[in-house]
């Protein structure tokens, strides 16, 4: 017997509240713009500068009690990362990286060394075969890439979209992308969790995951375009997110159980990303549904592409298949 989390049949109406939905996306985009300017992110050593330290020991690597140690020099932010390779399973190796210090530009031979006799006290074979300091100039690179990132993800969506459907599916697609993005800095912002380079690769991951599910519901929307031309767009806009709701709501359960069993079983380095991995599936499946179909809704499409000046909304939608 089959698992079905949506019943066959379905008829739930996603615009009844329409006004409340998007009027609360709005709200929400709007909030997390201004936690963004004056509450500021949390951000992490990637976009603040700082020093990274490799060691090798002869013995396993304890990672809290490195961070102990580290935690009496009041470094800052401090993150103890062990090293895996596969290549290497007698290697016993870490990453340290902390954060630049007030007023200077890299981290100074005193607190290097400040560093390593601090962790030597707890293991004496360790060694430091690799010491590197990031910056500022070079962390103001990596802001201004992790921007071009999510803009250029963004642009690349907005053409996709375009060519597969038409521009007001295009409009929609984009609308609940920014939203997802910017929903999901403002909760950051507000929480204050480390924001770094992991964060943006979530938000690449969200943008694609965002996107996935926009398009299997649009792409059930064009092909009941073509099969009810005189249906009423709101009737028809519901009609087809009903009918992809079953593989909406299973994607994004399983897609949020491995999360769920990652971020509390996995260790404090994941976190920051795992989170943001779920609360964009959640996001994500909220804003395909409510945002993007609510776009399209005020943009409308047109169902008889033959005539073009009969001065409704919309304009021909494309006709290529995937």
């Amino acid at each position: 017997m089959r698992l079905k989390l949506v019943p066959e049949g379905t008829k739930v109406d996603f615009f009844k509240l329409t006004k409340i939905t998007f009027g609360a996306s709005v709200f929400a985009m709007i909030l997390s713009v201004f936690l963004f300017f004056f509450n500021g992110l949390n951000l992490g050593i990637d976009f603040l500068g700082g020093t990274t330290i490799r060691t090798d020991s002869q013995q396993s690597v304890d990672v809290s009690a490195y961070r102990a140690a580290l935690d009496t020099l009041e470094l800052g932010d401090v993150t103890v990362t062990e090293i895996f390779d596969i290549t290497k399973p007698e290697l016993n190796a870490a990453q340290i990286r902390f954060e630049a210090q007030s007023g200077e530009e890299a981290a100074t031979v005193e607190v290097v060394s400040a560093v390593k006799l601090a962790l030597m006290s707890i293991d004496e074979t360790i060694t430091f075969p690799q010491v590197e300091s990031v910056g500022p100039e070079v962390s103001g690179e990596l802001v201004k890439s992790a921007i071009t990132a999510i803009l250029t993800a963004i642009a690349a969506v907005l053409f996709y979209i375009w060519l597969r459907f038409e521009w007001q599916f295009s409009v929609g697609a984009i609308a609940a992308l920014v939203h997802d993005i910017v929903v999901t800095i403002g909760i950051f912002s507000l929480l204050q969790i480390k924001f770094d380079l992991a964060i943006i690769a979530a938000l690449l991951t969200i943008v694609g995951y965002s996107l996935n599910d926009t398009v299997v519901v649009f792409d059930r929307v064009r092909e009941n375009l073509r099969k009810y031309k005189k249906m009423q767009l709101k009737d028809l806009l519901n009609m087809s997110i009903n009918e992809t709701l079953s593989r909406t709501v299973m994607t994004s359960l399983t897609t949020l159980i491995a999360l769920i069993s990652l971020f509390v079983l996995g260790g404090d380095v994941i976190h920051g990303f795992v989170f943001a991995m779920i609360w964009g599936v959640i996001i994500g499946t909220y804003s395909s549904v409510f945002v993007a179909s609510s776009v399209l809704l005020r943009l409308g499409v047109k169902r008889d592409w033959d005539k073009l000046n009969d001065g409704k909304a919309g304009t021909q939608f494309s006709g290529i298949d995937a």
